[in-house]
């Protein structure tokens, strides 16, 4: 069976390079029945925190990633973490040191970096606290690391550039190149699909392989996101986090569109990427590195806000009002009424929920534009007509809106745009809104008439 691990380090916020990583593992492991694994990756005590853990789980969860294997508590599963697992780290490493393809190392306590003396077996005179002592691989001399790259093709190395390398800290806690061994091996993954940033690990990784005597993985190594600048992106391009794309108001969809055509070759842009999964090729993600643009990610936002159920939008806004602290106060139906015919001028959830906002509240200010118009010598009079004409009408749909603004409009207070501006403005408190027969129609009969009266007792 296929078998693929996300294996993030709880150190910092869930980057979108990661979740692009998670995304091609989901892809590849849905569209051959296999499996994917999480693995928390938390052998760093000093920078690991816990709560960078749950944050990480949380955003995957948000990105509609699910995990299908780790360990069972209360009939679900959580994921491996490797500060669980070091009792079964210990006995491989007891094990190289046996067959003498590790080492005891020890260092000068004035130079941390100078062996002074090396053995198979515990150097027992020198485990008094002054020294360090790690344990080392024995990297095997004048040997090739060859292995075909799924993505980047046929991959060759010479020992000869590489250094023994420390497998285990002189905490007792082992480094990072033998554990992610280890646990691939025992969780039978069969592909490591990863960022080319790891390439340079690959090597160590294969020599650890071959001296447990594992069968090792297949790999893929994807090529990195970069800023405009062509460095890797990071926080001085912008945002790179999935909390930071949360909280902006993304689309959990979007984002994963977005990232899914960020190297990978598809014919229609956008999609759905849970659907996308049969068409996942592996031999399609691009060898190149990509540029993040935040432009395209807006437009796919937009789209995706334009084109998704209404349900799937509402959902999605009260996540992101629950997420930033707000509420709007509505019953669902109002709620979705507003946001589907509010969601065709703006380009996320944060700029929707600016754009509606006083659809929920009736002590909103006036814009300075509107209270300017408010000094015209027919305002007056369009806003005595529009309270008599629409406390006269029982058809709020859209073209029973329609009609009566036509009538008002027909009185030859004044032109037809100043009346519209006159109502818009009255009933919203700003000069750019929804469709105005809509937000009328939508707000309803009491609703549309309190605002109007409102604005003759304050502007007036």
């Amino acid at each position: 069976m296929v078998k693929v691990r996300f294996a993030p380090s709880p150190t910092g916020y869930l980057h979108v390079g990661g979740v692009r990583t998670t995304l091609f593992n989901y892809l590849f492991a849905r569209k051959n029945n296999g499996k994917l694994v999480l693995r928390i990756e938390d052998t760093d005590f000093e920078r690991s925190k816990k709560e960078y853990e749950d944050i990480i789980i949380n955003d995957l969860k948000w990105c509609d990633i699910d995990y299908d294997e780790g360990p069972e508590k209360g009939g679900d599963y959580g994921p491996y973490r490797q500060s669980e697992r070091l009792d079964i780290y210990r006995k491989y490493i007891d094990f190289l040191i046996k067959e003498k393809k590790a080492y005891y190392a020890v260092y000068n306590p004035e130079n941390n970096e100078e062996i002074i003396y090396k053995s198979f077996e515990f150097p027992q005179e020198y485990s008094d606290k002054e020294y360090s002592i790690s344990v080392k691989f024995k990297v095997p001399e004048n040997t090739k690391i060859v292995f075909d790259d799924m993505i980047k093709g046929n991959m060759e190395f010479d020992t000869e550039v590489f250094d023994d390398f420390v497998i285990q800290r002189s905490s007792g806690i082992p480094m990072y190149n033998f554990t992610v061994v280890i646990d691939d091996y025992l969780m039978k993954i069969t592909h490591v699909i990863r960022g080319e940033d790891h390439i340079s690990n690959t090597p160590k990784q294969i020599m650890l392989y071959d001296a447990l005597g594992f069968e090792k993985p297949v790999f893929a190594h994807i090529p990195l996101i970069l800023g405009e600048d062509k460095a890797p992106l990071s926080k001085r391009h912008g945002g790179t986090s999935v909390t930071f794309f949360k909280e902006e108001g993304y689309l959990p969809d979007a984002v994963m569109n977005y990232l899914g055509i960020l190297g990978w070759t598809v014919e229609n842009e956008i999609f759905d990427f849970k659907d996308k999964c049969k068409d996942f090729d592996i031999s399609m993600i691009s060898n190149k590195s990509v540029v993040f643009d935040y432009k395209k990610l807006l437009w796919v936002n937009e789209v995706h806000l334009r084109t998704k159920s209404i349900e799937y939008i509402t959902e999605n806004f009260k996540n992101w009002l629950d997420i930033n602290g707000k509420s709007v106060s509505a019953d669902e139906e109002y709620l979705k009424n507003v946001l589907n015919i509010s969601r065709e001028k703006v380009s996320n959830l944060k700029q929707l929920f600016e754009f509606s906002e006083n659809f929920f509240r009736d002590d909103f200010s006036y814009d300075e534009k509107y209270v300017t118009l408010s000094k015209k010598e027919w305002f007056g009079k369009v806003l005595e007509k529009s309270c008599e004409m629409f406390e006269n009408n029982d058809d709020y749909s859209t073209e029973g809106i329609e009609k009566v603004l036509s009538q008002i409009a027909g009185t030859g207070i004044t032109g037809r745009k100043n009346v519209y501006q006159t109502v818009r403005g009255a009933i919203l408190g700003k000069l750019v809104t929804p469709g105005l027969y809509e937000s009328i129609s939508v707000l309803g009969k009491e609703k549309t008439i309190k605002r109007i009266k409102r604005v003759k007792e304050e502007l007036l």
